[in-house]
């Protein structure tokens, strides 16, 4: 299902892939709001929902005093890639990202954002592995021991060593860049993070990395190991996948959000 549409070509889309996020996604919308209400520039919001909970009632009761709210919706569990690549599909702006719908990150941290994309970056990461990065709240210990050996085993086989963090659900695209990389993209779980910042660097892309505020929230919806093990499938399929075959997409200068002004505010 899919609801509201915003009349105008908006500058920024932001995508929330959203699994079972009920309890959260009221806060996640409305801080959202609030703080792009007050920006120069136009932007959409664009939740990809899945699961079997209240998030899509939720959304579409926001969505109808909120022209630039819009939902794509389907039942059961399909893994935060694909999501994501539903809502890259209906996506418009200069520049698209996504932000967990947990809200994990502020969105206010976009500030960090925009002014590298308006620099010749065409992705830019969230980290929370910088030295100008703030984890308000860690991961449970065992987890953060879990990601030490993902990440011994992921850089083993796919490289990214210059990625300090590339979990981190705070990632912007210019649109060339999201299209050209969201339309080779295959996986569907967690990798797809891992995925993205793969098929970046091996098209080239411009990719900058900077740091934000995060907080784990505690409900972390990975099974540590059967979600470890499709895992770890994942990034085999991702290095030795076929995803390059898809041609290429040429990028266009980026527009400044406000007419004839920086985005570093």
């Amino acid at each position: 299902m899919e609801y509201s549409r915003v009349s105008e070509s908006p500058y920024l889309s932001l995508i929330l892939p959203a699994f079972n996020e009920a309890a959260s996604i009221r806060h996640t919308l409305t801080a959202s709001r609030d703080f792009l209400d007050a920006q120069g520039y136009s932007y959409e919001v664009i939740v990809a929902a899945d699961g079997d909970d209240a998030t899509p009632d939720i959304v579409t009761e926001i969505a109808a005093t909120w022209p630039r709210l819009r939902l794509t919706a389907e039942h059961g569990r399909h893994g935060k890639g694909h999501g994501l690549r539903r809502g890259i599909a209906l996506a418009s702006g200069d520049i698209i990202g996504f932000l967990d719908a947990d809200y994990k990150t502020p969105i206010e941290e976009i500030d960090k954002v925009l002014p590298w994309l308006g620099e010749g970056y065409q992705l830019v990461v969230g980290s929370r592995g910088v030295a100008d990065s703030v984890v308000r709240k860690k991961q449970r210990w065992y987890r953060q021991i879990g990601s030490r050996g993902f990440g011994i085993i992921m850089h083993a086989l796919l490289g990214l060593r210059h990625i300090r963090d590339t979990q981190c659900g705070f990632k912007f695209f210019t649109r060339a860049a999201a299209r050209d990389i969201f339309g080779r993209a295959r996986i569907d779980g967690y990798m797809c993070d891992v995925e993205i910042l793969w098929l970046a660097e091996r098209l080239g892309y411009r990719v900058r990395e900077v740091g934000i505020v995060w907080s784990d929230d505690g409900d972390s919806r990975l099974e540590l190991f059967s979600g470890n093990i499709r895992n770890t499938l994942d990034l085999f399929r991702i290095r030795f996948g076929s995803q390059m075959a898809t041609p290429n997409v040429v990028e266009m200068p980026l527009p400044s959000p406000l007419a004839g002004t920086h985005p570093d505010r």
